[in-house]
């Protein structure tokens, strides 16, 4: 059977035979309204490779253990001590409104009893039980959003051409390309139809073009599927927003929807000697700066092989977590920022545009500094603690349209542990930037 009549008879039964949790169609400012006021979501990377605590996939795939090696890890991963109870609630009380945990990576090794591979942790490892389906369930239970990380790539399957850096299957072979397609289609409806997840993360789509993995039939089954999905940008073109890694951009990617995903230290999977962690501090301050830019963090956990989460990683989502808690106003539901050269600082602005937000580093020994603000002043306070601040505005002339310089008095006792944030309300539901000229 040809791959485009198969993918037509795939999208034409779910037509006929609709899921009964089949989501009606809302508009798209709806639809992902909830993706740009939650800010902040948790990525799991568990898999295999957290037996032995080494690279995920790319591990064999770069030739630094065999394929035989790697996949002798399957029968050290028994999730003993998995709770996912316990994993929502401490995704949870990090702030965190979503997150995004790994079905598969491209080793091919699937959290799930697959009908299409029996390359899963069901039928191949002591764990013999499908762990998605219970920390969906939780994630849900506690009013998060669920997101699934699905590799378009398996360097394990047979009918997939490229197998390691140095070794690939075939070049051109219609039929197993043919057969690995419906493979991918088989599995990603098994992910739809079990999870039915709000977000789909994928990853590995560098190695093949949109046509060839199908992108737009995918998109088009996804939504069948899941009306309201919100889809990342690994799929050659075809998703939502943009999903930089690891790289903290520099400008205000304006206009665009977009999450930076971000590891605590230098590792994705478990790998207990990467002990190179971020602070609490440091990931704030980078949250910090996601959000005053308008884009989300999603920051990586990586549990061991029997389901526990390292300790490092735990204090981490805690401690971020209290100060989520303190200054939730001025971080989740807020929109961007003011350009740093109105405020040195990062910033956000409350929905309504009536509230500038002031992140404030380290104890500033006099007043800090804002310009270019046309809106009048009317109160300015400390975030999670109410104190009102005094303010004073310098260098207004009377003649002239170019506001002037307000310079806010901090409290001796104001700093936050890790960051301050100052609550400036202004006059009127939008913040008037003034655009300075030479002359």
């Amino acid at each position: 059977m040809k791959i485009k009549t198969y993918i037509i008879l795939i999208i034409a039964s779910l037509l006929l035979f609709p899921k009964a949790n089949f989501c009606q169609d809302n508009s798209d400012s709806t639809k992902f309204q909830w993706f740009a006021d939650a800010k902040l979501g948790i990525f799991i990377h568990w898999g295999i490779y957290s037996v032995n605590g080494i690279d995920e996939s790319w591990s064999f795939y770069n030739g630094l253990i065999s394929y035989e090696d790697y996949m002798k890890q399957l029968s050290g991963f028994n999730a003993e001590n998995y709770n996912p109870k316990e994993w929502a609630n401490l995704i949870k009380e990090s702030g965190a409104k979503y997150a995004v945990i790994t079905s598969k990576h491209h080793d091919g090794v699937a959290l799930w009893d697959s009908k299409f591979s029996d390359l899963n942790v069901v039928k191949k490892t002591p764990a013999k039980r499908d762990l998605l389906k219970p920390f969906v369930k939780a994630l849900r239970k506690e009013g998060l959003k669920t997101g699934i990380y699905y590799s378009l790539l398996d360097w394990s399957n047979d009918d997939y051409p490229n197998f390691t850096k140095e070794k690939k299957r075939y070049e051109n072979d219609s039929i197993k390309w043919d057969k690995f397609v419906k493979f991918n289609f088989g599995q990603i409806t098994e992910v739809m139809d079990n999870y039915n997840p709000d977000l789909m993360w994928f990853d590995g789509d560098w190695e093949q073009s949109a046509e060839q993995w199908h992108a737009t039939e995918i998109r088009e089954l996804l939504h069948h599927k899941n009306s309201n999905i919100i889809i990342n940008s690994r799929l050659q073109g075809y998703g939502d927003y943009a999903t930089p890694e690891q790289g903290l951009p520099i400008y205000n990617p304006k206009d665009k929807l977009w999450e930076l995903c971000m590891t605590m230290n230098d590792s994705w999977g478990y790998q207990p000697n990467d002990k190179n962690y971020k602070t609490p501090y440091e990931v704030i301050r980078i949250f910090s700066d996601v959000i005053s830019m308008g884009g989300n963090l999603l920051l990586d956990i990586s549990p061991r092989a029997d389901g526990t989460i390292p300790e490092e990683q735990i204090k981490v989502l805690e401690e971020l977590g209290r100060w989520n808690k303190k200054h939730s106003k001025a971080i989740f539901g807020t929109k961007a920022g003011i350009p740093r050269e109105y405020y040195a600082g990062p910033s956000t602005t409350s929905a309504n545009g009536k509230i500038l937000y002031l992140f404030v580093e380290g104890n500033p020994k006099g007043p800090i500094m804002l310009k270019g603000i046309k809106n009048k002043v009317e109160n300015i306070w400390v975030v999670g603690k109410g104190s009102k601040l005094n303010y004073d505005i310098k260098m207004k002339a009377w003649w002239s349209s170019v506001p002037g310089i307000v310079f806010i008095d901090l409290p001796a006792n104001l700093t936050d542990k890790y960051l301050s944030i100052i609550a400036v309300q202004l006059e009127g539901n939008k913040i008037k930037l003034h655009e300075f000229t030479s002359n």
